[in-house]
Order: C-alpha cells, then sequence, then structure tokens
C-alpha cells in the first residue's frame, strides 16, 4: 500500500506548523518555500486539514495557520485519514458503516475471499501504526539531536505470540 502525497505533504506541513516556538500563525507559503513544496497543492491539503479540526487559520497580514491542538494530541491517524479518507491496504479491501471490513470481490455469502484475513491485519497494524504515533514524536525525530540518538528496535508481534524485537542493524 502506498499513500498519496496528499499524506506525505500534509504530514510535513504538520510538523512545521508543531515546530513554530511562537504563537503567530505562519504563512502557508513559508512552509511551502522552505521545503520545496507546491503552495496551491498545500492550500487544498490544508482546507482538509482545517475541516478535520486540526489546524486554525487567521487572515489577513500577519494570517497563517497553526495547530488547532497541542502536537502531543494529534495522532498521525487523524492527519491521514482527513487527508486520505479510509485507510485500506488494497483496492479491493474496504470499512463499511459499521467498521467491518468488507471484500468488493465476495460477491456472495459461499463465495470468502482467500486474502481477505491478510489485508485485514495489514490495514490495522496501519492503522494502529498511526494512531500511535503522534506530531510531537515526528517533531522530536526530525531535530537534529534525534538523529544521532539510536532508535528503539521495531516489535513485531508474530502470530501465535507476543511481541519479538526485530533487528534492523548488522
Amino acid at each position: 500500500m502506498m499513500f498519496s502525497t496528499k499524506a506525505e505533504y500534509g504530514v510535513r506541513v504538520m510538523v512545521e506548523l508543531a515546530r513554530s516556538t511562537s504563537e503567530a500563525p505562519i504563512p502557508l507559503a513559508e512552509i511551502a518555500a522552505a521545503d520545496g513544496l507546491p503552495l496551491a497543492y498545500l492550500e487544498h491539503l490544508v482546507a482538509r486539514l482545517r475541516k478535520a479540526g486540526l489546524v486554525e487559520s487567521r487572515r489577513g497580514s500577519r494570517g497563517g495557520y497553526m495547530l488547532a491542538r497541542a502536537a502531543r494530541e494529534i495522532t498521525m491517524a487523524e492527519v491521514v485519514e482527513a487527508l486520505e479518507g479510509s485507510i485500506p491496504p488494497i483496492e479491493c479491501i474496504s470499512e463499511a458503516p459499521d467498521g467491518s471490513i468488507v471484500c468488493s470481490r465476495e460477491s456472495h455469502p459461499d463465495h470468502a475471499c482467500p486474502t481477505k484475513l491478510l489485508w485485514t491485519r495489514v490495514r490495522f497494524s496501519i492503522v494502529r501504526t498511526l494512531r500511535e504515533t503522534t506530531l510531537a514524536e515526528l517533531l522530536a525525530a526530525s531535530q537534529p539531536a534525534a538523529e544521532e540518538a539510536p532508535l528503539p528496535p521495531l516489535q513485531i508481534a508474530p502470530l501465535g505470540g507476543g511481541p519479538e524485537p526485530l533487528t534492523t542493524g548488522p
């Protein structure tokens, strides 16, 4: 599964807004110039973020955008869902209004999708990671001092048991 540039650029905008130490709003043109992103596209994304209650805007010569809540209170699930909508792992899988996972290839009750379990688990892992990751964590990880600190080992839960560390280095 791949997220679009909506999620990529939108998360980058949110990190830039979180990085601001002043109470003053940040002009979107400033973020676009600093990150080399297209301003018109960012305006479209920020409108979605504002509609979702994640950012606030102020008009005028000293206008711009700021976070609607503290960075530690904003999860990446909120940001990505505001920009991308529901998060399916694959085209044929979607979420029903009741929260259940539906496969479009299951034409009738007698025909169960053989890969639905896999894609449901993939989606659950992605959503769980997005829910557990806050904007404050991304901000901390993007600070220069954080580049020198080693990241904690990834934890992968095997299908039949508890977490097991995944070694990523030599």
